[in-house]
């Protein structure tokens, strides 16, 4: 196209749309979508190629014909045969000397030196009732980047269903400026030719076509005669108006703008699924830990209890034998034990009564504690397991809404699902894992006992292992109150220093039912805590994958939200431009 016809505003005009390209260029590959990618950089290049028409209709409706009229060379350029037998694409162009090269088995390309040429490149499809076979080549080869798109009909008959199908496709899906030609029109009545002239108008508005551009032509009269009837001139009058003049230029960007613009319309639409499924994706999350929560604060509830019911016996039981030790230091009982002990050997001594008494307070507390404890344990492990099910069903109740087989975003949601199944499969090991529920810390015998978990299913037997490891507690409990006894008694006349010694038993005693308590609650609930921490650790890769997707979703937003404001002041200055 010659510069001194350009509109000197648009070459930085074009400078731009060439920026705002660029920029959509390079969001197709941060989203990884070589297809698109290529579509962008082909428009970038073609901004100073001919302006291209794609010649579309159905077989016999006369478009090799047509084409043939069009460019005047006198020679066929397109077949015309009786027969429909265009069954390849033809991409014709201009070139110095004439040639014709075989693309592949669906696109052939056809080189002249025909001056019109200079200025737009045809593209010849094959009839839109048998295009199925060449549909893919066509959408992606050429409509993208069509200028123009030229529909052929026969003049008698421009009603078939299949080029209107076509049309549909290319009106929702790229938007693209078209025309309608009503062909072989020296074969029409006038009156029948007004009438489907008037019809194509109004098909095409119903389709919403605001102005439909339509013209009656003769391919037949055009190149046979006679010239002035045939309707190509105000066809070419319309063409150089619109297409090969400074408006033509315009119309090149304005299409080329507005791919760009459908091609982020469809990548926004994208991921606005992705963004669906990172919100449906954080609700899932939310839920899981929420319920982990739920259950860690009823466990902590279960803890509470059992530790209530166990200091309610250790009051109990320790109660008795204080009572039974005040009773027991009273004047005439230990003067009786002293005296009768050093004369019958049936009798027990002080010390061995003091020995009896701490004894039977340590095996009241063991036996006590031994069951109350398996009850109490076997209570918080159901509430382990519940947990356990309820983060397992969440896992399977988890919402799919972007699809592995998605246009664009298919391999993020492939990486979506991949997360999932690694989750899941790392969830079952842990679980099927005794060893998961151990904790050497707080309970150090419990390992001994893991034999029996496995042969138990898991967590079937966990409350037990916990129950009979918690013995220890029982040892150090008791231990340490029989031991500070045995320091109060140890040296010391019993008789005159009563209240002295009461006050130190009552003192080990409330140190000890402190201790009890304070072991008890806050080391099984710590158990609870790092069960719940074990399970959520399974969730990391997942959690990664959010916060990626979270960052990407953000940054994508903000770059095709930039995008289209530049694109919306290319559209300023190019104003609008009409066919």
């Amino acid at each position: 196209m010659s510069q001194h016809i350009i509109d000197r505003d648009l070459v930085e005009v074009q400078g731009n749309v060439d920026k705002v390209f660029l920029k959509v260029q390079q969001l197709t590959l941060d989203i990884g979508n070589e297809e698109m990618s290529e579509t962008i950089s082909e428009l970038r290049q073609k901004l100073e190629e001919p302006f291209l028409f794609v010649i579309a209709g159905e077989v016999k409706a006369g478009k090799s014909s047509f084409i043939n009229a069009l460019l005047g060379t006198g020679k066929e350029i397109c077949k015309v045969a009786p027969d429909p037998c265009t069954d390849v694409i033809q991409q014709i162009v201009y070139a110095p000397e004439a040639k014709e090269e075989t693309i592949n088995e669906h696109l052939k390309k056809i080189s002249l030196p025909v001056e019109i040429l200079e200025k737009i490149s045809i593209v010849d499809t094959p009839g839109t009732n048998t295009i199925v076979d060449h549909h893919q080549e066509i959408t992606e080869r050429f409509i993208p980047h069509s200028d123009l798109i030229v529909f052929v009909f026969e003049a008698k008959n421009p009603y078939r269903q299949s080029a209107w199908d076509f049309f549909n496709f290319i009106n929702t899906e790229w938007r693209k400026k078209v025309i309608f030609i009503l062909q072989q029109k020296d074969l029409m009545r006038p009156d029948d030719l007004v009438t489907n002239f008037n019809g194509v108008k109004k098909h095409a508005k119903e389709k919403g076509i605001e102005d439909p551009k339509v013209f009656s032509v003769s391919a037949l009269q055009e190149l046979e005669g006679p010239q002035e009837e045939s309707g190509f001139a105000d066809l070419r009058k319309f063409i150089k108006e619109n297409i090969t003049g400074v408006n033509a230029y315009k119309l090149k960007m304005s299409s080329n703008v507005s791919t760009a613009e459908q091609i982020l319309r469809n990548i926004n639409s994208g991921l606005d699924i992705r963004r669906k499924q990172y919100s449906a994706d954080i609700n899932f999350r939310t839920e899981v830990k929420d319920s982990m929560e739920q259950q860690e604060v009823k466990s902590f509830q279960r803890v509470e209890k059992m530790v209530l019911n166990l200091l309610e016996d250790y009051d109990r039981i320790t109660a008795e034998v204080r009572k039974e030790f005040v009773e027991g230091l009273n004047f005439f009982s230990l003067a009786g034990r002293s005296l009768k002990s050093i004369f019958t050997s049936d009798e027990k001594s002080v010390k061995e009564w003091l020995t009896d008494l701490t004894r039977n307070l340590e095996k009241q507390l063991q036996n006590n504690f031994q069951t109350k404890l398996e009850d109490g344990m076997n209570d918080i492990s159901d509430s382990i397991k519940t947990m356990v099910k309820m983060v397992d069903l969440k896992m399977k109740s988890s919402q799919t809404i972007l699809e592995p087989n998605h246009e664009i975003f298919g391999e993020i949601a492939e990486k979506r699902q991949d997360a999932i199944k690694a989750i899941q499969a790392n969830y079952q090991s842990f679980v099927s894992n005794t060893e998961n529920f151990v904790d050497d810390e707080i309970f150090p015998k419990a390992k001994s006992y893991a034999p029996d978990v496995a042969a138990g299913g898991g967590l079937a037997v966990i409350g037990t292992i916990l129950a009979l490891s918690s013995q220890t507690l029982v040892f150090d409990v008791t231990g340490g109150i029989i031991a500070g006894l045995g320091i109060i008694f140890a040296g010391v006349t019993l008789l005159f220093r009563k209240r002295k010694v009461i006050a130190a038993f009552d003192h080990e005693i409330a140190k000890g039912r402190q201790n009890l308590g304070k072991v008890l609650d806050e080391q099984i609930k710590a158990y609870a805590s790092k069960i719940k921490a074990r399970l959520d650790q399974n969730f990391d890769p997942f959690d990664i994958h959010i916060e990626q997707e979270r960052r990407s979703l953000e940054s994508l937003g903000n770059k095709i939200q930039t995008i289209n404001t530049e694109i919306g002041d290319l559209k300023t200055q190019l104003g609008t431009v009409d066919i």
